[in-house]
């Protein structure tokens, strides 16, 4: 449970700003009874996050004295404007502990003030007797903010606070009234970035035009921006808001406007799989793995505070919601801590390389041999990239002519005389010194290049040789300088995916010497160059198609071949074109101003798969079409809000990665929206009196919820006629406040409260209002914040009572 304590030794105190000039706010934090660092929030008004606006208007500091433990914050509004005034709460939160103080500013335009003048009114009133019977209050009312210090020392006031809250009450602004509109766009409007937003308006003239601009320019309908009309309110939904919406709107009617501001919030990334520390030895290969909340998420990786970059020895990858951090070779230099940082969250893992243990694998064997005979000595260790040194009795041996030393993979050794004979085919009365070999296989080497080689093997024991075996053929001996190697993109890596038309154009570089052979296979079976363009030199291969189909869609395998030496990969490309219209949309029922719709996947899914399905509608009369849902998943959905009286037909077109169908499935049958009041003319009877007081069938009931997820308290009240439906948190009514949505559908009230954070915790109530009385319910709502730590998550609570 999170505990209200002074955290806060210094505040933010209200005041009133210059239009035009900077303003500061100080506030200090005591954590020297914290175990980490507190999180500090700027906040407008009751949810309006100020640390997404940073830039050149809002600036924050932040600076740290070691000596007392004082973190001390600092907001800066350069150039005040009208729209800053308000009020501005600053939330400190530490583990289990949070404080908070709010605070006003006000803005006034700048004056000038004659120093010559005042100093002579001063004067003046010095000389003047005080009037006994003066009503202060009427001279604050009608002075200007600027001026209420002055006068409240001259008249003696020294609570400046309660001055100001008495004033606040005093002074009712009459808002202007408009001709044109009965109820203006709200001053500002906040959505999550990804959601839609509906912005209202209510005309005087139901048949006035309107027009919407965004940022001066007016904004024509569209799948992104939808206009409505019903009666005289005039609505703009913005579907999928990004940042670029994040803008000022206006809506236009002759001379007149309405403007509005939309703040588009994205939500932080989090840190859904934390890094696991890592052990390996010397010379291993090291992966760190971090799992975020999102797709495309940007990360950065420290160790030891320090930012990773690609340098060659750090490589990063990622896939969907997983990030890696890659070390190919670790070293000793590698040893620390790594982090992980997102815009929501951060993750450590601990790096501990151990040094390798070198082991002898096969150590030198005893060699008895006969006079003259040649020795090979050979050993073997766990490690490719150590070298031997050979001693003989404890002095090193220097290679010579008659001693020849060797290195290769782990196996060490000097290479001397043999009884593996040899010769030229050219010359085969020339025989090479015999090899003394203690194994089944031999790789000679230094032998003459370009020329073909017969050789034969006699075995030796105690007893003498045997007769010898010789090769069927002659051997060719060929310069192998470098093994074939592919050195595939990373890119091709994964599944290629093109669109019908596009040009394909894969460079593979490989590498080897001699050149190798290259062949390309596509499934299995030999490529057709007819469909598909080659073109090889000794450093890499190309494959290119000018026009892409989905013909060439499928599984190609690329080798490179050294004699018996080979590298081969696979790639799998596929080609994606737009698909075909659902089949068979059918309208299966039709009830109130609802319509529900099915239909068939298309028949061609343009070779990948379907993302989802676009509704549109369009009544008889006009024939114009809406959208009413876009990426609709399931083969079914419901249209509501169908006008009465109009008769509509329905069209769908099927998403997939390349967009929209080109045509779209038409509803075999339309969906009729009857006009409802139509009676028929029967004979005169008594009504019977229905008239009863509210009363709620179903109470309000009390709710425990998360900070950041949205709620809703449901509750249903019947009486007649019908009441009128007011909502109050902690006895106070709720007006139009952006955060809480109430509807009330046949009796069935619900108030939705959009992201509640801990301060919205409380005593909510409903009450039901109409001639013949009323009722009210009321519930209690426990808000339940979630502070995250690495491998702990603690709960925090604030209820209001």
């Amino acid at each position: 449970m999170s505990q209200i304590s002074g955290l806060l030794v210094e505040k933010p105190q209200s005041v009133t700003a210059v239009k035009g000039k900077n303003v500061t706010f100080v506030t200090k934090v005591d954590s020297s009874q914290m175990l980490r660092k507190p999180t500090m929030k700027w906040l407008k008004g009751k949810w309006m996050d100020l640390g997404s606006k940073a830039g050149k208007h809002l600036q924050f500091k932040e600076t740290y004295d070691r000596n007392t433990k004082i973190y001390t914050y600092e907001m800066t509004i350069v150039k005040v404007v009208d729209g800053d005034a308000g009020g501005y709460r600053c939330e400190v939160t530490s583990k289990d502990k949070c404080d908070s103080c709010t605070f006003d500013i006000s803005v006034e335009e700048t004056q000038q003030t004659n120093i010559l003048e005042a100093f002579k009114r001063s004067e003046r009133k010095q000389k003047e007797e005080p009037e006994i019977d003066v009503d202060v209050w009427e001279i604050l009312k009608n002075a200007k903010p600027c001026d209420y210090e002055k006068i409240a020392f001259e008249y003696g006031i020294t609570d400046l606070r309660g001055l100001l809250k008495r004033l606040k009450k005093m002074k009712k602004v009459e808002p202007k009234k408009s001709d044109a509109f009965l109820k203006k766009l709200d001053p500002a409007y906040s959505v999550e970035k990804g959601k839609k937003i509906q912005l209202s308006v209510e005309l005087a003239d139901p048949n006035a035009q309107v027009k919407w601009l965004k940022n001066g320019q007016e904004i024509k309908p569209s799948a992104k921006y939808i206009f409505e009309s019903v009666g005289g309110i005039r609505k703009l939904i913005i579907n999928k808001c990004t940042l670029a919406d994040d803008a000022a709107y206006e809506c236009v009617i002759g001379e007149e406007k309405s403007f509005t501001e939309v703040f588009v919030q994205e939500p932080p990334v989090t840190i859904t799989k934390m890094l696991d520390d890592v052990h390996v030895v010397v010379g291993e290969k090291v992966e760190f793995e971090v799992e975020v909340s999102e797709e495309g998420a940007n990360v950065k990786w420290k160790k030891d505070g320090v930012e990773l970059s690609r340098d060659g020895k750090y490589r990063f990858k990622k896939d969907g919601t997983k990030h890696w951090l890659i070390i190919n070779e670790a070293t000793a230099e590698d040893i620390g801590t790594y982090y992980v940082y997102t815009s929501g969250g951060e993750s450590k893992g601990e790096l501990e390389v151990e040094e390798k243990e070198l082991e002898v694998l096969q150590s030198i064997a005893d060699l008895t041999l006969k006079a003259a005979e040649q020795a090979v000595f050979k050993c073997e260790v766990s490690d490719e990239k150590v070298t031997g040194k050979w001693f003989k009795d404890g002095v090193e041996v220097i290679p010579s002519d008659r001693i020849k030393m060797t290195h290769i993979g782990r196996y060490s050794g000097p290479l001397t005389a043999t009884l593996i004979d040899s010769c030229i085919s050219k010359l085969t009365s020339s025989l090479t010194s015999p090899i003394l070999l203690y194994a089944r296989t031999l790789k000679p080497i230094n032998l003459p290049v370009g020329e073909k080689m017969l050789f034969r093997v006699t075995a030796v024991n105690i007893a003498g040789r045997s007769p010898p075996a010789v090769m069927a053929q002659a051997v060719t001996i060929r310069e192998i300088v470098e093994r074939p190697k592919i050195r595939l993109p990373r890119q091709l890596r994964t599944k290629y995916i093109k669109r019908v038309g596009e040009k394909v154009n894969l460079v593979i570089p490989f590498q080897g010497k001699p050149r190798p052979v290259v062949t390309w296979l596509k499934d299995g079976a030999p490529l057709d160059t007819g469909l598909v363009n080659i073109r090889t030199s000794d450093v890499d291969t190309i494959l290119f198609i000018r026009q892409a189909a989905r013909e060439h869609s499928g599984q190609y395998t690329l080798s490179v071949q050294i004699e018996n030496m080979e590298d081969k990969v696979n790639l799998e490309i596929q080609i994606v074109d737009k698909p075909g219209p659902p089949i068979a949309v059918t309208v299966t029922d039709v009830w109130g101003f609802n319509a529900a719709l099915e239909w068939k996947p298309p028949k061609d899914n343009g070779n990948c798969e379907i993302t989802g399905y676009t509704i549109q509608k369009a009544d008889l009369k006009t024939k114009e079409w809406f959208t009413v849902l876009e990426h609709n998943r399931r083969p079914s959905c419901t249209v509501s809000d169908l006008v009465m009286g109009n008769e509509y037909t329905f069209r769908v077109f099927s998403e997939n990665i390349c967009g929209m169908s080109d045509d779209a499935g038409i509803s075999k049958n339309t969906a009729a929206i009857a006009k409802t009041g139509l009676q028929q003319n029967l004979k005169p009877y008594k009504e019977k009196d229905m008239c009863s007081s509210p009363k709620f069938i179903t109470p309000l009931v009390d709710r425990s919820v998360i900070a950041g997820y949205s709620a809703a308290i449901s509750c249903a009240v019947r009486g007649h006629p019908k009441p009128k439906i007011i909502w109050m948190k902690n006895k106070m009514i709720i007006g139009e406040d952006p955060k809480y949505l109430m509807q009330n559908n046949q009796g069935v009230l619900t108030l939705n409260i959009r992201k509640p954070s801990l301060f919205d915790g409380g005593k909510y109530t409903c009450r039901a209002i109409n001639d013949l009385g009323e009722d009210e319910v009321e519930c209690k709502l426990e808000v339940r914040g979630m502070v995250k730590n690495f491998h702990q998550v603690q709960c925090v609570t604030l209820t209001m009572t």
